[in-house]
C-alpha cells in the first residue's frame, strides 16, 4: 500500500529508553532532533531522575494495574511490591506516562516512519517486583504466569494508544530484559541475601516471553527484546518470537557468533549497542563501525550485507549520562550508521 510507513534505513540509529533530566519536552526534542530526520528511529524517552514511577518498571507496573487490579503495586525501601491498591508512585507513573505521550505526540505529529517505545519484560518484572511476602515474584510460577498474561493485555492497550497518537507511524515495542540471564542461571539472590533463587527452565521462560511478544505482534507492532547483560540468550529470544534483539555489542563474546548468525539467518535484526554513553569518552566512529563489520565478516557477510541486518544504538539506557553527552551519543550513532551504509558524512552537522 502506498500509505504504509517506510521501514528504517539499514544501520539506522536508535536508542534504549532512558534519558537524563526531568523535563520530558527537552528529552523529546533531543530524541526527535537527532533520530527523527530519516536516518534514525525516535523513541519514547523515560526519565527515571524524576523519581519512582518514571522508571521503566514503574511505568510498566502502572500499565499492568490498569488491566489487572490484582497486580497493583506500591514502592518499598527496596523497590516495588504488589499491593491491594496502587500506591502514590504507581498513580504518578500513569500521570507521567500521559505527559510523556503528549510531548511525544506534539513533536512527532504527521511523522511517517518507525518509532519505538519500551516496557519492562515479564521476567525482569518478575525478578524485580516483590510479592506481598517480600520475596521476588519470580519465585512463584503462578505469579509469573499472571504477570505475563497481564503484560500481554497491557502491551495491546499501549500499542493501541501509540497508534492512536501517531497514526502514520510504524510502531516498535521493546521489552527490556536485563535480568533474563540471571533468571535462567539461578543467580538472583533471595530476600535474605543468603541464598539464590532456583533457575527458571528455558521452556517456561520462552513461553512467558512468547505470550507477550505475540501480543505485541497481534497489536500491529514490531516486537524487540533488549538484553544488555553478558552473553544474552540469542537462541531463546529468536524462538520466543523477537523480530529484533538489542545487545551491548562492546561486551560480545565470540563464542556467541554462531547464535548471532542463526539470528540473522532467521531474518531478525541485531540492534548493536556500540556507543557507551557513560564511558570516559565517546568511541570513534571507525571503532564502532569496525565492531559491527568485524562481526559481519566472521559470519561471512560483507559490509553492505551486514548493514542490512543491523541497527546501531547506545550500549544501554542513557539516564546516567549528561544531557550534552546523551545528545552527542545520538549524533555519533547517526555518523556510525552513515558509515555502515557507506554514505558521505553530513557536513552540516560538523
Amino acid at each position: 500500500m502506498a500509505d504504509t510507513p517506510p521501514d528504517p534505513l539499514p544501520a539506522a540509529a536508535t536508542a534504549v529508553g532512558s534519558m537524563p533530566g526531568t523535563d520530558v519536552r527537552e528529552a523529546v526534542a533531543v530524541v526527535v532532533g537527532e533520530l527523527g530526520q530519516g536516518d534514525g528511529v525516535p523513541h519514547l524517552p523515560e526519565l527515571p531522575a524524576r523519581g519512582p514511577g518514571a522508571d521503566l518498571v514503574g511505568r510498566t507496573a502502572g500499565l499492568l494495574a490498569a488491566v489487572s487490579p490484582d497486580l497493583a503495586v506500591e514502592t518499598t525501601p527496596t523497590g516495588w511490591r504488589f499491593a491491594d491498591a496502587p500506591g502514590r508512585e504507581a498513580r504518578r507513573a500513569a500521570s507521567w506516562l500521559g505527559e510523556d505521550l503528549d510531548a511525544w505526540e506534539e513533536a512527532l505529529t504527521g511523522f511517517r516512519g518507525r518509532v519505538d517505545a519500551s516496557l519492562a519484560g515479564p521476567w525482569t518484572l518478575a525478578a524485580t517486583v516483590e510479592l506481598r511476602s517480600g520475596e521476588r515474584a519470580v519465585r512463584d510460577p503462578g505469579a509469573c504466569r499472571d504477570l505475563a498474561e497481564a503484560l500481554a493485555a497491557a502491551v495491546a492497550d499501549h500499542v493501541a494508544e501509540l497508534r492512536r497518537r501517531l497514526p502514520g507511524a510504524r510502531i516498535g515495542l521493546w521489552l527490556d530484559e536485563p535480568a533474563l540471564p540471571a533468571v535462567l542461571a539461578g543467580s538472583l539472590p533471595t530476600r535474605s541475601g543468603l541464598g539464590r533463587l532456583a533457575a527458571v527452565d528455558d521452556p517456561v521462560v520462552e513461553a512467558g516471553l512468547r505470550t507477550v511478544l505475540d501480543a505485541i505482534r497481534a497489536a500491529g507492532a514490531e516486537p524487540v527484546v533488549h538484553c544488555c547483560a553478558e552473553r544474552p540468550p540469542y537462541d531463546l529470544l529468536v524462538r520466543s518470537g523477537a523480530a529484533a534483539v538489542s545487545v551491548d555489542l562492546t561486551r560480545h563474546d565470540r563464542r556467541d557468533d554462531d547464535a548471532v548468525g542463526e539470528l540473522v539467518e532467521a531474518g531478525r535484526v541485531l540492534v548493536a549497542g556500540v556507543q557507551d554513553p557513560t564511558g570516559p569518552a565517546a568511541s570513534p566512529v571507525g571503532a564502532s563501525v569496525g565492531l559491527v563489520q568485524d562481526l559481519g565478516h566472521r559470519l561471512g557477510h560483507g559490509p553492505e550485507a551486514t548493514a542490512s541486518w543491523v541497527q546501531v544504538s547506545p550500549t544501554c539506557g542513557m539516564a546516567g549520562a549528561s544531557p550534552a553527552r546523551a545528545r552527542a551519543t545520538l549524533e555519533r550513532l547517526r555518523e556510525v550508521g552513515r558509515a555502515l551504509r557507506d554514505e558521505e558524512p553530513d557536513r552540516g552537522e560538523g
